[in-house]
């Protein structure tokens, strides 16, 4: 089916943006440039930072690409759980000799700045995570060309992308790794996320948009599976995060199939918002008491993650990752998306070949 995202690309594969470095525009134009469609993660950076990397990845492909923004957080946290919980790291601050972050750097990502940029100098696809925009901004975006998606982890929040005028929802279960992109933080709702295959028959019999289905898929069949669920594309992380071009931390490419790390888990341990990574010490130590305190957490925790990752220490790190997982090939991004493709290929076949069977 020909939709406003599948037209971008000739696979219906879509790279997701993972922020904090693993999306970046080599592995991004590595994507394009084979067919599916590559992404940058706009998350953490400045706005001339993101622009800056629009300009790299244009000068590596001229085939059609994504920017994902972060939505700017309400201010709800309570500031005396985020001061309990800042108590409670300094002994990590000690050990890694790592002072600990200003929980108070930033609320917005420095959406407003980011906008202006892709405004006055459009890129094809633009998605969301956190939060939908208002009408306004998706009318902008539609009057620039771009095209828009909204993630969302319910059919409640794919009416109110519909609603507002996405061109497109990227539809997340809860088997992804990374942050779940939820538009509102409700710590009483933490571990009722729903399976992807479950959320995709919902989202389909409530919004009438295109969806990219996200959540755990490591293989062309499982691509195959969300397709003949009543997706119209699938959105990989974790299966592009150890492909050489990708920017991830090596321990962190190391880790998705080091016997160490057998499982994965959602915690706030290191941002304050419900992410799925490899459980190691410091979300078993933490995550029990992680406030919802997005992104104040994640601020006053960078500290410790990057001294880890210099110490060569994966077990305070934030191991972002599905739950396909230990399914991870290290394939350079072009092969292992040609390899996807031809994995599609042969699901649809078989599929085909049953029920003509029958």
């Amino acid at each position: 089916m020909s939709t406003a995202v599948t037209d971008l690309s000739p696979y219906p594969i879509v790279q997701a943006p993972m922020a904090g470095g693993a999306s970046c525009p080599a592995l991004a134009a590595a994507v394009s440039e084979a067919g599916g469609l590559g992404f940058l993660a706009a998350g953490y950076k400045t706005a001339d930072g993101m622009y800056q990397e629009i300009k790299q990845l244009r000068g590596l492909t001229d085939r059609p690409f994504g920017v994902n923004l972060f939505m700017p957080q309400p201010d709800y946290a309570d500031p005396s759980a985020v001061a309990v919980y800042a108590h409670q790291l300094t002994g990590e601050s000690t050990w890694y000799d790592a002072p600990l972050g200003d929980p108070d750097s930033g609320r917005d990502d420095g959406y407003e700045a980011k906008l202006a940029v892709l405004f006055d100098d459009p890129v094809p696809l633009v998605s969301f995570t956190f939060g939908c925009p208002s009408r306004d901004v998706l009318e902008a975006f539609s009057r620039a060309g771009t095209t828009t998606v909204v993630t969302v982890t319910s059919a409640e929040e794919a009416q109110t992308a519909q609603w507002a005028g996405a061109d497109a929802v990227c539809v997340q279960g809860v088997e992804a790794g990374g942050h779940q992109g939820t538009h509102r933080d409700d710590p009483e709702r933490d571990g009722s996320g729903v399976g992807l295959l479950a959320l995709i028959a919902q989202v389909r019999e409530t919004v009438q948009l295109p969806i990219v289905a996200a959540g755990g898929l490591m293989r062309g069949s499982q691509i195959a599976a969300v397709l003949a669920a009543g997706a119209d594309a699938a959105q990989l992380g974790t299966a592009f995060l150890v492909c050489p071009e990708s920017g991830a931390n090596p321990l962190h490419k190391q880790a998705m199939t080091n016997p160490l790390f057998v499982r994965t888990e959602l915690t706030r341990a290191f941002s304050g918002r419900p992410a799925r990574g490899l459980v190691n010490r410091f979300m078993r130590e933490h995550g029990p008491y992680a406030p919802a305190a997005y992104p104040q957490v994640h601020y006053l925790t960078g500290g410790i993650r990057k001294a880890a990752a210099q110490a060569g220490d994966p077990q305070a790190m934030s191991l972002w990752a599905g739950q396909g997982h230990r399914l991870s090939r290290e394939l350079p991004a072009g092969q292992l998306v040609e390899v996807l493709a031809a994995e599609l290929d042969a699901a649809k076949r078989a599929l085909a070949q049953r029920g003509g069977a029958r």
